[in-house]
């Protein structure tokens, strides 16, 4: 008999199940994965993690794989909408039935051991990417990599994205402690890739002590943007002329080319033509990553979180300027570096509406306004309630040829998404 029948108890459940919400280390994890049989989930495995990029990594590689006609899994997190977005198989989100299977079969495996809410998810996309017969199987880290619950499988390529702070209490506060963390998903003989062309020490240093081959961008690999192009040049292959990515930003190449590093050392095994490269870097879709509605009024989605992202974001907003003003509703997490986001973003922004997030962690509006005092002038904020009521009140201000950012977090942008903004 199952202990529940629909998604939404199971999900409810699993948030009281383990005394804490985040719980790092591998033990309990990796004890009910052996019982199940889950640690070799596909023919190959591709690790992602870093601070900023790993979903836009997962996405293009997903795309390119997909067009090259591999059947292919992608676990990520978090999710805007809905739990079921986590976990893709050819594409596809996994249905409420599948998911309830998996957590029943975790469950029925892990007999008295607790399991934090991101490890019985972790554990349930390993059981459906095991059961489905997969080619490749993309793995996102959640939160670090050393401890995450996704470094219980042995990636055959582990890539790090862009480190920057995020994180601090778990996993340092300087980039050369996250990324030492974060470079706990390379293994002994197996490729390493730097997303970055200037990474932490450590992460370069991490590589050689674990014995893992390392690629990094500037070194073993890089390109060169053209106009409306750009060109990647690696170790055995080189593509000229490539479509810029779906996606909006310069950050987004270096995304793109660490991808290209991982599928040239999986070629052999995973061969791909430029074809379907460049099929996938067309037509790659991520909701929420520099996401552009337009209208007139353009609406921008954006869950950048952290200061590193936040320049990122002001990067595009100036190398896509509107007519007209640009209003941002923000909405954060307590454990966020308020001062360093906003600070970022201060001069491509004009009038701020932080926003209270209904979340456990989530910061009220006014405890937001409080941590904005003394980075802005007065006048430029106009606190709300929560981000419904914060958006309202951007797009009644805004005009035509004004745009409406919405950013500081997940919940933020999946906030506006529901109400439809």
């Amino acid at each position: 008999m199952p202990r529940f029948m629909t998604l939404p108890q199971w999900l409810q459940w699993q948030e009281t199940l383990h005394p804490r919400e985040i719980d790092l280390g591998l033990d309990r994890v990796a004890v009910v994965a052996d019982w199940m049989g889950v640690r070799l989930p596909a023919r190959a495995v591709i690790t992602v993690g870093g601070t900023n990029g790993k979903g836009s990594c997962v996405a293009i590689l997903e795309a390119v794989l997909q067009d090259s006609g591999y059947r292919v899994g992608a676990y990520t997190s978090p999710h805007l909408l809905r739990y079921n977005e986590r976990i893709r198989i050819n594409g596809k989100d996994i249905d409420d039935d599948g998911l309830c299977a998996a957590f029943q079969a975790v469950d029925d495996a892990r007999g008295e051991t607790t399991l934090s809410y991101f490890e019985f998810g972790t554990l349930a996309a390993l059981r459906l990417f095991c059961d489905a017969g997969l080619d490749v199987a993309l793995l996102e880290v959640g939160l670090g990599g050393r401890l995450d619950a996704v470094n219980i499988v042995d990636p055959d390529v582990a890539m790090v994205t862009s480190i920057g702070i995020d994180h601090v209490q778990w996993l340092g506060d300087d980039r050369e402690s996250i990324a030492r963390e974060k470079a706990g998903i390379f293994r002994k003989g197996r490729p390493a890739i730097g997303c970055e062309a200037s990474p932490p020490t450590s992460l370069v240093q991490a590589a050689r002590e674990a014995g893992a081959p390392w690629y990094g961008l500037g070194g073993q690999y890089n390109f060169v943007l053209r106009k409306d192009s750009w060109d990647w040049n690696g170790p055995s292959s080189r593509y000229a002329d490539l479509p810029l990515p779906a996606l909006k930003g310069p950050h987004q190449l270096a995304n793109a080319a660490g991808v290209l590093m991982a599928l040239e050392l999986l070629q052999e095994r995973l061969p791909v033509n430029v074809t379907a490269i460049r099929e996938g870097l067309q037509g790659f879709a991520l909701p929420g990553r520099c996401q552009f509605i337009p209208g007139a009024v353009e609406i921008i989605f954006d869950v950048s979180h952290n200061p590193h992202g936040a320049s990122r974001l002001a990067e595009v907003l100036g190398l896509f300027p509107c007519t007209g003003r640009t209003h941002l509703v923000l909405g954060m997490l307590d454990d966020k570096d308020v001062g360093g986001f906003v600070a970022a973003l201060s001069s491509a922004v004009d009038l701020w509406y932080p926003a209270g997030l209904d979340n456990p962690r989530g910061l009220s509006a006014g405890e937001l306004h409080r941590r904005m005092h003394g980075l802005l002038p007065v006048h430029r904020i106009h606190p709300c309630k929560d981000v419904a009521a914060a958006c309202h009140e951007a797009g009644e201000n805004a005009v035509v040829g004004d745009r409406i950012v919405v950013c500081g977090s997940f919940f933020t942008v999946a906030a506006a998404m529901a109400g439809k903004v």
